[in-house]
């Protein structure tokens, strides 16, 4: 698997709204883009869809920015992910095509069960739980 730029910026600027915008404030794109050296142009794409999934609320005028529309506790990584379109994928086989010329190939159901996994383990991660490390705990109880 290989999670591309879209996600992976995504959960930084998120990170990075999360940790530095105080109650009530707006953070500017630019500002973004400045510390987590991503281009301004790219996070304007990510940011649409992050407001049209309810991730982020917007202000325009000078004081204007974004700020999360949730409480950190309530955004989770699977979320941010998914709201900029990016598929977790493993299967070439996709709603009953098989990768195989019939059917699903010997390794579909460990590919799928593994899927699976990382989907829950995302989704079982808050952003004020990679904030503050909590995350952490999730991998030690795996262990």
């Amino acid at each position: 698997m290989k999670l591309s730029t879209k996600g992976r910026y995504a959960v930084m600027a998120m990170i990075d709204i999360a940790t530095n915008v105080e109650d009530g404030q707006n953070i500017s794109l630019q500002a973004i883009a400045d510390r987590q050296n991503i281009s301004i142009s790219y996070l304007e794409q990510l940011f649409i869809k992050l407001k049209k999934n309810k991730l982020v609320d917007s202000a325009k005028g000078p004081k204007g920015g974004y700020r999360l529309a949730k409480n950190p506790k309530d955004i989770f990584i699977f979320d941010v992910i998914q709201a900029v379109d990016e598929k977790i994928e493993f299967l070439k086989c996709k709603s009953g095509t098989g990768c195989a010329k019939k059917g699903f190939c010997n390794s579909h159901d460990l590919w799928s069960s593994l899927m699976m996994n990382i989907c829950n383990y995302l989704n079982s991660i808050s952003l004020e739980e990679v904030i503050t490390q909590e995350f952490r705990n999730h991998i030690l109880k795996a262990n």
